[in-house]
């Protein structure tokens, strides 16, 4: 992949215009899981590479000239005849997935921004603020364990000095998959200067609810994203053979890790409005054959009002510590990321509404770029329909017609925004 600083300029301007199914049906080869069903595209994986290197493509046959930041964001400017770089408005989402993901979580974003610009050219708009459009990396976390990674490291959320050690299930550090993929750890850095030349930024998501299917509506705006975060829980046992360990000679911190994960659902399912989740769990060494000497697994809780969901995190956390004692073992919770309840940008999302006086408003419990990138532009947020109302899954969907309106929305949107 292209490092930091590179650009490229097409020479074609006038391309066809395409359909967000059509875009979409491009790359519904690339990063299929035969295991799990759906996608897993890491980032910097293969499959997530190949996207990349679509997208850009994909901007280049428009005429947008291409950069990439030193931590693997993509920009594709579409510049106004005086080339200015002020006021921007800025559109755009994310590549990569969950594991055994949708097909339309972030890749349904960055080919409705390819084509709302596509109709806008049709309409003859000329802009008189620049368009860019953005993938950013890492957004789901998946890989290095830290959603909105990019948007982080561009915001100053957090340090490149944590994010450059984190590492990848296979060991590696984000240092050294930024090595491997052509980008210098030592150039990374927040961008908070750079980010001031956008005026706002609107992010198109699938939805992640049932919220427009019970609505009857194909697109809403977006009023905030749930507080949430992710922890860690580590217990300590004492490994030995299965055969030869008599039951009351054990310190086994999988039975300790399964009592936790159902105290957990007790716990949220006590607390309204509260989720938790436990999605992932290692036991080490992890043989069938012998009882592990540690278990990690993760934790995953969200909830309208911070201050609930970190007092939800506190009785987990003395929960896991009495329930690891009475199995003989020692458990641990750290904190690994936490974003705080966003509220969109009142005065945006209210130019919104007046654009799209018939577009329901919601909020969701997602995480996105957008919540994060709110603490330094105003930003907004576009939901389509899924009728499934299921998201992070291969159930997750999008009728072809819904993200076509999606993409007319968002054209809408961005015209209103280029010329107010």
């Amino acid at each position: 992949m292209q490092n930091t600083g590179t650009h490229r300029t097409a020479t074609q301007n006038t391309p066809r215009v395409d359909t967000v199914p059509g875009l979409l049906a491009e790359i519904a080869d690339i990063g299929t899981d035969p295991l799990r069903g759906g996608y897993s595209r890491p980032v910097f994986s293969t499959a997530e590479l190949d996207l990349r290197e679509w997208f850009i493509a994909h901007a280049t046959k428009r005429g947008l000239d291409v950069e990439i930041d030193g931590v693997g964001t993509i920009r594709a400017w579409w510049h106004t005849p005086s080339r200015t770089t002020t006021g921007a408005v800025l559109t755009g989402s994310h590549l990569d997935s969950v594991p055994g993901g949708g097909a339309f979580d972030g890749p349904l974003g960055i080919a409705s921004a390819l084509v709302a610009v596509d109709l806008l050219r049709a309409r003859g708009f000329t802009p008189d603020k620049p368009l860019v459009v953005a993938a950013f990396p890492e957004e789901e976390g998946s890989r290095f364990g830290i959603a909105c990674l990019g948007s982080r490291l561009l915001t100053g959320a957090i340090t490149p000095e944590h994010a450059l050690a984190l590492q990848d299930p296979d060991g590696d550090t984000f240092a050294e998959v930024l090595t491997r993929n052509g980008f210098d750890p030592r150039a990374i850095s927040a961008d908070i200067e750079g980010l001031g030349a956008f005026d706002s930024f609107v992010e198109l998501h699938v939805e992640q609810g049932r919220g427009l299917i019970d609505l009857d509506a194909p697109v809403a705006i977006g009023s905030s994203i749930l507080g949430h975060g992710r922890w860690r829980a580590s217990i300590r046992g004492e490994g030995n053979h299965a055969g030869t360990t008599l039951m009351r000679d054990r310190h086994d911190p999988m039975v300790a890790a399964a009592r936790m994960i159902q105290t957990i659902r007790d716990l949220a399912r006590t607390t309204p409005d509260a989720r938790a989740t436990v999605g992932r769990l290692q036991p080490v060494p992890g043989g069938t054959n012998v009882i592990a000497s540690r278990v990690d697994f993760w934790i995953d809780v969200r909830h309208p009002d911070d201050t609930v969901t970190l007092a939800l995190v506190e009785s987990i956390r003395s929960a896991l510590e009495l329930l690891g004692a009475e199995e003989g073992c020692a458990a641990q919770l750290t904190e690994e990321s936490f974003s705080a309840t966003t509220r969109f940008d009142t005065r945006l999302r209210g130019r919104l509404e007046r654009m799209l006086p018939h577009a329901p408003v919601l909020d969701t419990g997602a995480g996105h770029d957008a919540g994060v990138l709110a603490s330094v532009i105003p930003t907004a947020m576009l939901f389509v329909r899924n009728p499934t109302g299921i998201s992070h899954s291969p159930e997750e969907h999008t009728t072809d017609l819904d993200a076509q309106v999606g993409a007319e929305r968002l054209a809408d949107v961005l015209q209103g925004l280029l010329t107010e």
